[in-house]
């Protein structure tokens, strides 16, 4: 017997020595058959895969879901999320927000799309408006000075020598050129100037819809409306004038047109005291007539020439500038001037300055540039200067026309 134990510890090694070896040469050939195993299931995924695509996209996504998942109804957002907690792969709330970041980056190009399609249909069906003068053509008359504005008259004020005309006959919309007939009336009725002005609802602007820095239940002395009328060409402190003259409004507009005929103002009429309407029309002969009379008044002197001017409005300072930047030039010495615009009248300007020696007074409407006003007067200004008093008659005669 004790010869036998060591026998059967040895055959007892040996037997486990060999299932040790057998279970080492299985595995190889158990991984080498899994690939054949799982080989199938590709096919069987796209074959389910095909199906999903005929369902209906409800069904699709209950198919998805795994045994057990309960959906919260109304609540979807949770649903993914408690489902991608349990796949432990992509979350398909991820996936969502990439789906719909993409359907909103989409529709945001589209509506910009829309946006731009809309904003050039509008420009197209909107094209900008003519001035009357480039109505009736009178932008194609041309001159030596090469002006842009398509009415010019410049004279003499001594003399009444014209030195230049081109259309001064046409009968054109003035704008706020108006405001100089305005401002004479309320200079020579000798009102008192201190008395308070309110801004009512009346004054404010329902023909252009202008804007004003002047609020309704603003109250300014009469002399502080008629400066910044004619300085800053302030809508409501001039129909504010014409609206509290003696009389009331209509008499102050049948003033107007009674002191155009008194000059001599034949071709020109007015219909308000700002010149927002376009039916406030005149010729630039008649313009001519009417600076020459408002330069002989110290106040229209005065006010329309500053160069800026500040009014208390309650507890607030508001700063006014003219709206003619020649009035600081060193180069200019103005004695009165006006500008003017409505897309009617164009940009227009009236002005008496001393050049080259002289006293002038010029005369520029419908012009079509916002700066173009300004460069053809100083188009006017370089031509005298560079001309002489002698030998600009010898050019003048050209010009008119």
């Amino acid at each position: 017997m004790q010869l036998l134990r060591p026998f059967r510890l040895a055959k007892l090694t040996q037997v486990v020595s060999l299932a040790l070896l057998s279970c080492a040469l299985a595995a190889p050939a158990a991984h080498a058959a899994a690939p054949k195993k799982d080989s199938k299931k590709p096919v069987a995924a796209a074959a389910a895969t095909k199906k999903a695509a005929k369902e209906p996209a409800g069904k699709v996504r209950a198919a998805a879901q795994p045994k057990g998942a309960k959906v919260a109804k109304g609540k979807p957002e949770k649903a993914d999320a408690k489902l991608a907690s349990k796949k432990g792969g992509k979350s398909v709330l991820a996936a969502k927000a990439e789906r719909e970041e993409k359907t909103g980056g989409k529709k945001r190009l589209a509506r910009a799309g829309a946006a731009v399609a809309a904003a050039a249909a509008a420009t197209a069906v909107e094209p900008a408006r003519l001035s009357y003068g480039q109505m009736a053509g009178l932008h194609s008359v041309t001159d030596p000075l090469d002006l842009q504005s398509s009415v010019a008259y410049v004279i003499d004020q001594d003399t009444h020598e014209v030195l230049l005309s081109k259309n001064d006959q046409a009968v054109l919309p003035i704008a706020s050129l108006t405001k100089l007939m305005t401002g004479l009336l309320i200079s020579q009725a000798r009102l008192p100037m201190d008395e308070m002005i309110t801004i009512t609802q009346d004054d404010v602007d329902t023909e252009k819809h202008s804007s004003s820095r002047l609020r309704v239940g603003t109250t300014l002395t009469r002399a502080e409306m008629m400066h910044l009328a004619l300085m800053s060409s302030e809508n409501r402190a001039a129909h504010a004038l014409g609206r509290t003259y003696p009389g009331g409004l209509a008499q102050f507009v049948q003033l107007m047109n009674s002191k155009a005929l008194q000059l001599g103002m034949k071709d020109t009429r007015y219909v308000e005291p700002t010149g927002l309407s376009s039916s406030n029309q005149s010729s630039a002969r008649d313009l001519a007539r009417l600076v020459a009379v408002a330069h002989a008044d110290p106040l229209m002197r005065e006010y329309s020439t500053s160069p800026g001017y500040e009014v208390a409005v309650g507890r607030r300072t508001l700063q006014f500038n003219n709206t003619n930047r020649l009035v600081k030039s060193d180069n200019w010495d103005i004695g009165l001037q006006k500008t003017g615009y409505i897309s009617e009248a164009g940009r227009c300007l009236v002005m008496q300055a001393h050049v080259a020696g002289r006293k002038l007074i010029m005369v520029f409407l419908d012009s079509a540039g916002k700066f173009s006003r300004l460069a053809d007067a100083e188009r006017v200004r370089h031509w005298m200067e560079s001309k002489g008093p002698t030998a600009s008659n010898t050019i003048a005669s050209r010009i008119r026309g």
